[in-house]
């Protein structure tokens, strides 16, 4: 049997995963894929911003429980989900920085809004809320890298694609075998994982340029960039662990916790990297304590 996979055509993915409420923007060279949910008078509103490999869907479960009362943005960042890859082929996390901002400036939100992430999301949270501190009200990182540490490990598909010299092979192919096992090692029950979900991670794999886009990012990241940025998170600061992640563990939670001044830490027994899709209910009651007590 043949490795090679085709690229998905675009319009076809638009139909499928890009329905309403779902917008595009033109953005820096892109078309953004974006959403824009819940009551516009929020004085804050939640920025939320996916990891490697995901797409804006991962925060549906968040999205369904807090727009009845919060306006809640999401998007598809540069080399991810239908918006596919960045002009320059810049996945610096600066670069990813600027993209947030162009595209809270593009939906008219001048003002404090709370900034969220996941992973490489997680990162590029803390660096926009280190970068714009007085108009970040409130920051919330979801088993967030970008620490010192090296991960502790790393799912499958993401070692093949930063490997130097493989992308003659995976920019071709996408091994449904690959993608279960990545997708396993990143969920702290592997049992929760849908035959939906299994194949919108596919789908989303094979937007034309996304496969490329995976390795040039995963070459360009250089762990612990900038890190004495993160002295100037003073605002509220929420983080949000799986005890079951097996990329960024407790002790790089904990490690991240120490650095950030008066964070709060919450963890999850039994979830792993990615624990607002693994158990939105669960980890979006802690979201709204924290939120709260602003």
């Amino acid at each position: 049997m043949s490795l090679f996979q085709p690229d998905l055509p675009l319009d076809e993915l638009i139909r499928r995963w890009a329905p309403e409420p779902s917008r595009f923007m033109d953005l820096q060279g892109m078309k953004v894929h974006y959403r824009d949910e819940g009551p516009r008078h929020d004085p804050w509103p939640i920025v939320l911003v996916h990891g490697t490999a995901a797409s804006l869907h991962t925060w549906e479960g968040w999205v369904q429980a807090l727009k009845g009362e919060r306006r809640v943005i999401t998007m598809d960042i540069p080399g991810f989900g239908l918006t596919g890859p960045d002009p320059q082929a810049d996945y610096h996390i600066d670069r990813y920085t600027r993209f947030i901002l162009g595209v809270l400036d593009s939906l008219g939100v001048c003002g404090r809004f709370i900034i969220g992430g996941n992973s490489l999301g997680g990162e590029i949270a803390w660096h926009v809320a280190a970068a714009v501190p007085d108009r970040v009200r409130a920051a919330i990182l979801v088993d967030a890298a970008g620490y010192y540490a090296h991960p502790t490990g790393m799912p499958l598909g993401f070692a093949l694609a930063a490997m130097r010299g493989m992308s003659w092979l995976t920019t071709r192919s996408m091994p449904r075998g690959v993608l279960r096992a990545s997708m396993r090692f990143v969920y702290g029950n592997p049992a929760k994982i849908t035959p939906e979900l299994e194949q919108r991670y596919f789908e989303m794999a094979l937007r034309p340029g996304n496969r490329r886009a995976l390795g040039q990012r995963l070459q360009q990241h250089t762990m612990g960039q900038e890190c004495d940025r993160l002295q100037r998170l003073t605002m509220p600061t929420l983080l949000m662990w799986g005890a079951k992640d097996r990329i960024f563990d407790m002790n790089h939670a904990q490690a991240l916790h120490a650095a950030i001044p008066g964070s709060q830490l919450v963890s999850f027994a039994e979830l792993g990297h990615v624990p607002h899709e693994e158990d939105p209910s669960l980890t979006v009651g802690a979201l709204k304590t924290f939120l709260a007590k602003l």
